[in-house]
């Protein structure tokens, strides 16, 4: 049932292009302007953030939109300040809209005397006031069961499934999906179930951390279009080697699709000069300058789908329906053409 307060976004400044984004779908979408609130997040010469909001908060649906990528820790401040604000406002509830979730590899102990980064960050987020999540593919999906509060996790597989049938709709039988390693397996069988596409997995063994020193391809790759398909893109070594090993067991064509371009050090150098013939990234992080200028990155936009969950969850009805072709490609046709 439509609640009567009103859904109001407000940003940091970590990805400040996708919350206009959404704000100007909301705006579409509700028939009023929904302009983010007006407010300023600064910085003391010391470093320290200062938030004000200029508008009246008092009663309304509160979405904070700010992912804690690069650089993680003043995002991830920025995000708990605005928090506490907009809850000394006596704003009624606030989402924090995190379309990547910092902190998320750290969800174990991998080693003895070793921290658990995404628990602390969660109770760092429950202490600030927030009352629920809203994020896009977790790196692991236990970090929902960190909270005591709704997290609502949207998956980039439906929006890659409409990008791979509009960009490959001569050749979908030569496709062939991909997982770069083990524990990405989930994930990739998800694109290939939507896709009608067979999976494959290249197995890497590390010595160190950060090497890899061998990698298997498991599965028959030869003359097919390969679709890597993973959650994050750092360094990109491992990426570029895998899509080289596929190249080396007889693959035709390799291209990757990524949720999150963290996109460290060389990545886009190394990117632009592998045998990759393109490179799909969303816009949960702000891609750079130089993500921009490379010919084989291309970034498919997450605002449409955000823009849905954040209005199903002001609205109180289903945000797992986006995760269904008949929901999703309304709010994306005028990219992709499904006829």
């Amino acid at each position: 049932m439509p609640t009567l307060n009103e859904p109001k976004l407000i940003a940091g400044n970590a990805n400040l292009p996708l919350a206009e984004s959404i704000a100007r779908r909301m705006s579409l979408y509700r028939g009023v302007d929904q302009g983010l609130v007006d407010a300023r997040v600064e910085r003391f010469n010391d470093g320290e953030i200062f938030v004000e909001v200029f508008e009246n908060v008092r009663g309304e649906d509160m979405f904070i939109v700010q992912p804690t990528s690069n650089p993680a820790n003043d995002n991830l401040m920025e995000l708990l300040i605005i928090a506490d604000a907009l809850r000394r406002s006596s704003a009624q509830r606030i989402t924090a809209v995190i379309p990547y979730f910092g902190y998320a590899r750290q969800d174990r102990r991998t080693k003895a005397r070793t921290p658990i980064s995404a628990k602390l960050v969660a109770n760092m987020l429950t202490g600030a006031g927030i009352e629920r999540i809203l994020t896009m593919d977790l790196h692991a999906a236990q970090i929902q069961g960190f909270f005591d509060m709704p997290v609502d996790n949207l998956y980039a597989s439906p929006i890659f499934a409409l990008d791979v049938k509009h960009q490959f709709k001569d050749s979908l039988d030569e496709l062939m999906v991909v997982s770069p390693d083990v524990g990405g397996v989930a994930r990739a069988r998800e694109l290939a179930k939507r896709i009608n596409a067979p999976l494959s997995i290249v197995d890497k063994r590390r010595e160190k951390a950060g090497e890899v020193a061998e990698m298997t391809v498991i599965g028959d790759v030869k003359d097919k279009i390969c679709l890597i398909v993973d959650d994050m893109c750092d360094t990109a070594g491992t990426l570029c080697k895998a899509a080289q090993v596929l190249m080396d067991n007889g693959a035709k064509e390799v291209h990757s699709y990524i949720t999150h371009g963290v996109m460290s050090g060389p990545a886009v150098e190394r990117v632009t000069n592998s045998v990759m013939k393109s490179l799909v990234l969303t816009d949960t992080i702000q891609p750079t300058k130089e993500i921009g200028k490379a010919e084989n990155i291309r970034i498919v936009p997450t605002a449409p789908i955000f823009t849905q969950a954040i209005l199903n969850i002001w609205n109180g009805t289903s945000v797992s329906s986006l995760f269904e072709d008949k929901t999703l490609i309304p709010i994306y046709e005028s990219m992709y053409n499904m006829d």
